[in-house]
């Protein structure tokens, strides 16, 4: 047998019986090593199924010194913002980030916020930038308490930052709904922002210090 494996050119001595594999095989998947296999799958359904109550920091009805715009998005923070200011929630608007600082104070102009009461602040690059950019000119206009206005994916990480930079000062957090249903997550983009806070906060926490479990309820 062994001879007429060579000759059609298989080895027998690397065809091990069934009877020889199915031992291996049963201790691969024993107790311990399917806990251990099924807890990453189950944490990462979890995450998904969860991102809503995970990542959303939203403090309530509050009013304070200044509404603070975070940059990115496609306008729906500073749309959010125009609302709340319509709402009589803060007197000023401080507008932070690069690239779409300009393109959101317009917007707040177009929508009816005056210019007087919007300061920008165009250098910040990341939720890291905005919270240290930001709070130097939060001081300056003598203000303690902010409501933070982001994506509602975006708010735990941000109010993180904050809070970890300026204990001092009060942050709630007051985040726009844009893409908070499911059935949008594909069509706007979402998954792909929740997916990469989970990184980012992680990032954030190992990196800088900022605990993702900070934020105020």
């Amino acid at each position: 047998m062994a001879a007429l494996a060579f000759k059609i050119g298989i080895n027998p001595c690397f065809n091990p019986p069934i009877a020889f594999m199915i031992p291996r095989l049963k201790s691969i998947f024993r107790p311990p090593v399917r806990i251990l296999i099924l807890i990453p799958v189950i944490s990462g359904v979890a995450v998904l199924l969860f991102s809503q109550e995970l990542l959303t920091v939203d403090t309530g009805n509050r009013k304070a010194d200044v509404l603070l715009v975070l940059g990115g998005g496609f306008n729906e923070r500073p749309e959010r913002a125009a609302e709340l200011f319509k709402e009589g929630v803060a007197p000023r608007v401080l507008v932070s980030g690069f690239g779409d600082c300009k393109e959101s104070v317009q917007f707040l102009e177009k929508t009816g916020v005056p210019a007087d009461v919007i300061t920008e602040e165009g250098n910040s690059r990341n939720t890291l930038e905005n919270a240290t950019f930001s709070i130097p000119l939060l001081r300056l206009m003598g203000a303690h308490e902010i409501v933070i206005v982001t994506s509602w994916y975006h708010t735990r990480r941000a109010m993180g930052c904050f809070e970890h930079l300026a204990p001092e000062i009060k942050f709630y957090s007051r985040p726009s709904y844009a893409g908070y249903q499911r059935q949008e997550w594909i069509s706007r983009g979402i998954l792909q922002h929740s997916l990469s806070e989970y990184v980012k906060l992680l990032g954030y926490w190992v990196c800088y210090g900022v605990s993702p479990f900070q934020p105020s309820a």
